[in-house]
């Protein structure tokens, strides 16, 4: 028994000889075959670098979950108000889909928006009057009318529009920006996810996911009460000293086991521990915006200790300033099926005020130039009523097909409207813009290009616009 187990023992370190040796040298030398750039610039992200010179420098992408109706903010139809309440011809429709919530209501009655729509700065912008904040930023930002998505219901639609895919699973754009260029601050995550808005449809952790990446790109969500990170304060009893010395202790236990697998995954849960040491020196200082003058303060509309896209507006300027590459805020409550016209009038003030005010406050900064700016939710809203028609009042189904987003700063041309829809706001007749074609234009502007852009899994080369995707050159200053 006892010679069984020494034989035993001698082919254990063997083999884990043969693991450290041959993963450790035939990965170095297969990394200097097929990409010598590599060794020589060794960075946090599988490219480390920019495939081509950059426009923006980071990403802040104020996502307006639910759906924000693109006919009551930035797409008017004089000819919605004429038809109100008439039976929108089937010609206008033709074969796409409907949801299950409308589809079997019998009558598809035309809508007519209620709000007026004024045109703003030198370039003439058109917006809804809700929005008199951007109004103002008008000849900073780019609109598009003529975005289009695939899924038509709102998890697979958000899923679309930050992975690529309907379906869950892969990587997300915060984590495929990380992957690709790594970090500009050893204190802080590459992507930062922040949370507002109380109602409407549920903002789960899978959209900040790595996918299939390594976990070290993943997002990480930040909280605007307690521990911005769950666990980021010391339990009591334990000091800083101590935790530190923890933390070297079980990080020695990890180097050795990924001396033995080379697994990545212990590499990341290393990585992992060690910025959360770091993160509790340099979060708290960061989440604190009463630091700011009372003017920024009021310019966001910011109130220190509560809850709000105006607060996550202003930390995201924050963020910014100290390198963080993604920037993800979900504010939610976009979702209106019923009561549009006072539900908007509700919403719009919690965050036309907040958006306007990042633009400028980064521009003010010197700032804007290096930083893109993005506004949308996951698709529009339908040109017919969801529900009774009645007076003053109607809601609006999902609607894929056309949807308005804007962008501002990091290489886009400021001033401009592309994209056109058809009289009835249902239909793209001009520069229909993908959200492939979106994906593939903020990579494009953070100096990536998009075909190249990918990871090996399961046997195949994913990227994410899947197999499609082409620059918007028009919005390209």
């Amino acid at each position: 028994m006892n010679h069984q187990l020494a034989e035993l023992h001698r082919a254990d370190t063997r083999r884990s000889f043969l693991t450290r040796t041959s993963v450790g040298l035939g990965s170095a030398a297969l990394a200097s075959l097929l990409s010598p750039s590599l060794l020589a610039a060794p960075s946090d992200g599988a490219v480390g670098f920019p495939h081509f010179a950059p426009k923006a420098k980071r990403v802040i992408y104020l996502f307006m979950s639910g759906g924000p109706s693109q006919i009551d903010l930035f797409d008017e139809k004089p000819k919605l108000a004429e038809l109100h309440g008439q039976e929108l011809p089937a010609s206008v429709r033709g074969m796409q889909r409907v949801t299950l919530m409308t589809r079997n209501q019998g009558q598809f009655l035309v809508a007519g928006s209620q709000f007026k729509f004024h045109k703003h700065g030198e370039s003439g912008q058109e917006l809804c009057e809700m929005l008199p904040h951007i109004g103002k930023i008008a000849d900073d930002i780019a609109i598009i009318r003529s975005m289009h998505t695939d899924p038509i219901n709102h998890d697979p639609a958000v899923n679309f529009t930050q992975t690529g895919s309907g379906i869950a699973g892969r990587p997300t754009l915060g984590s495929w920006l990380s992957y690709g260029l790594g970090s500009e601050n050893k204190n802080l995550p590459d992507f930062i996810v922040l949370l507002s808005g109380g109602g409407g449809q549920p903002v789960v952790s899978r959209y900040w996911s790595n996918g299939f990446l390594p976990s070290k790109f993943q997002g990480v969500q930040f909280r605007s009460q307690g521990d911005p990170v769950l666990y980021l304060s010391n339990p009591p009893g334990i000091d800083q000293s101590t935790r530190k010395s923890l933390i070297d202790g079980v990080n020695e236990l990890n180097r050795l086991k990924h001396d033995s697998l080379a697994d990545p995954e212990i590499q990341a849960r290393i990585n992992s521990f060690e910025l959360a040491y770091r993160m509790q020196t340099s979060v708290p200082d960061l989440m604190d915006i009463s630091q700011e003058p009372k003017s920024v303060q009021e310019q966001y509309g910011a109130q220190p200790g509560q809850s709000s896209f105006a607060n996550n507006c202003l930390l995201a300027r924050r963020l910014a300033e100290r390198g963080v590459r993604f920037i993800q805020l979900y504010h939610r409550d976009w979702d209106h099926h019923a009561d549009l016209p006072n539900r908007m009038r509700q919403q719009c003030p919690q965050t036309d005020q907040a958006s306007a005010a990042l633009v400028k406050d980064l521009k003010d900064r010197g700032m804007l130039d290096d930083t893109l700016i993005i506004w949308g939710g996951e698709f529009g809203r339908t040109t017919y009523n969801q529900g009774p028609l009645k007076p003053g009042s109607y809601g609006r189904d999902h609607h894929p097909r056309c949807y308005s987003i804007w962008l501002a700063g990091g290489g886009i041309k400021g001033g401009i409207t592309i994209g056109k829809t058809d009289d009835f706001g249902y239909n793209i007749v001009e520069d229909g813009v993908h959200v492939h074609d979106l994906q593939a234009t903020i990579l494009h502007l953070m100096g990536l290009d998009h075909e190249k852009l990918t990871y090996r899994f399961q046997g195949r080369d994913f990227r994410l616009t899947d197999i499609s995707g082409k620059i918007v050159q028009k919005i390209l200053a």
